[in-house]
């Protein structure tokens, strides 16, 4: 009830473009991401001759990532399924450039300089650790983030207390796997430039 208003119920509902449900099961919202993606991955393909590299990975990354990848913060997959359906979008896309049809998508994505979608999400879940601990968001980071006090630990100082919120779950792990260095980096733009050396390194 709304003042003398009845409410309806509803299963599922969308904010900032991300459909959650009451159980808050993001299959649906991934399977929305994957099928729009695929729709303007197949308007790139039906509208440009040309398969070059030149051509379509700029194209990719302008028009077709930016839907799979769109607050993923938020809706991050939890199931594999999931995963897959997202990273089917991008084996597409690298294998409609010419001369690589051939490689697996692994080799593709070597060649290509770019990571898997798992990865890039990755990424984005660690730089927004980096902005929350030591950018413009600490305000917001003390409130979402508990540091260890001490330093009295392995790998990096800046160790995270597990559990206050879906993001911490996601990426502790991963930043206490970071070395020092690269934590301690003294800006967002070098923070960027280490931890991207050290995903091309992990699996």
């Amino acid at each position: 009830m709304l003042g003398d208003t009845q409410l309806e119920s509803s299963l599922a509902d969308k904010d900032l473009g991300v459909l959650v449900n009451t159980r808050l099961n993001m299959s649906r919202q991934c399977a929305l991401a994957a099928k729009a993606a695929n729709d303007t991955l197949g308007c790139i393909r039906q509208s440009n001759a040309s398969r070059s590299r030149e051509v379509i990975l700029p194209l990719y990354s302008a028009l077709v990532r930016p839907r799979l990848q769109l607050c993923v913060q938020l809706w991050a997959p939890q199931y594999k399924r999931d995963v897959d359906r997202l990273e089917t979008v991008e084996q597409r896309a690298t294998k409609m450039i010419k001369g690589l049809q051939q490689l697996t998508y692994e080799e593709r994505l070597r060649e290509l300089g770019l990571f898997i979608l798992e990865k890039r999400g990755l990424r984005a879940d660690l730089i927004n650790v980096y902005k929350y601990l030591k950018g413009g968001c600490k305000g917001d980071g003390a409130r979402l983030f508990l540091l260890v006090p001490s330093d009295r630990t392995r790998g990096n100082r800046h160790k995270l207390k597990h559990r206050r919120c879906c993001l911490k779950i996601r990426v502790t792990k991963r930043w206490h796997r970071l070395l020092r260095k690269v934590v301690e980096s003294p800006s967002l733009e070098v923070f960027k430039s280490h931890l991207d050396m050290v995903l091309g390194n992990w699996l």
